[in-house]
């Protein structure tokens, strides 16, 4: 019984977190994963100081923008979520930078060439066209994806093994292809694996409530006994182990 009553606590406290944003610091204590060694955020605000005019595709909350110490006079972001739109607005909107509401889907709500530097930290599909025509001639592109087959150990348990090529919809040369077919010279490209940790079953659901493609439709209701099945695995075994994938693409608009 206290077990159950345990596992119900976990798992009630998970649902009810606000899952607006991108601050992960609920986490703190329950899981970890490591970071690229790339350091996107610093590496993004080196750029943001050189830069006149910028653009971040899919803020989410604004927390990777507000963190850049130095931004340009014209900065720019858009999101598409209402709850996401209103957070990103009230941090951002005093350091400068106009929030704009705008659909995950082209076209960007900007004219030809209007930036010289266009960001974005884990876009959920990068539109390489719509980038190349944001872009001034020579203008950057510099972004973190998601990488290939991205906590798939997480995705697997609850969803069962997943087609070959699901692995492989977010492959780096896939998308390098993609951007030299749209104009775009890559001058950069690397991706690296990142352990996880889940130390209980509140941190996996409210993982999976706020990363919300990763088990499309999830919710406790629905996932109680694989749940539950996963709170004993943790509470035998240790935590629950996965592996984020990251890539670092940086392309340049010729000109």
């Amino acid at each position: 019984m206290d077990e159950d009553r345990t596992f119900d606590a976990l798992v009630a406290e998970a649902a009810a977190v606000p899952t607006e944003g991108w601050d992960f610091s609920w986490f703190e204590g329950r899981a970890t994963e490591a970071r690229p060694s790339w350091g996107y955020q610093r590496a993004m605000g080196a750029r943001m100081a050189r830069a006149g005019a910028a653009l971040d595709i899919q803020t989410g909350g604004g927390e990777v923008l507000a963190g850049v110490p130095v931004r340009p006079a014209v900065c720019v972001a858009t999101e598409a979520w209402p709850p996401n739109v209103a957070r990103a607005t009230a941090l951002l909107h005093p350091l400068g930078t106009v929030v704009v509401a705008a659909p995950d889907k082209p076209p960007l709500p900007f004219a030809d060439g209007a930036f010289d530097l266009v960001v974005s930290r884990h876009p959920v599909r990068p539109d390489f066209a719509e980038v190349a025509r944001v872009l001034r001639p020579g203008g950057t592109y510099f972004a973190q994806h998601v990488g290939p087959a991205s906590v798939f150990e997480l995705v697997e348990y609850f969803l069962g093994p997943q087609p070959a090529d699901s692995r492989n919809n977010r492959h780096p040369e896939r998308e390098r292809a993609a951007a030299e077919a749209a104009g775009l010279e890559v001058v950069d490209l690397r991706t690296e694996r990142l352990r996880m940790e889940f130390h209980d079953v509140g941190a996996v659901t409210y993982f999976l409530r706020k990363v919300v493609w990763m088990v499309p439709g999830f919710t406790v209701a629905a996932y109680r006994p694989r749940l539950r099945e996963m709170h004993e695995l943790i509470r035998s075994e240790g935590p629950f182990v996965a592996h984020s994938s990251r890539t670092l693409f940086e392309a340049r608009l010729p000109g």
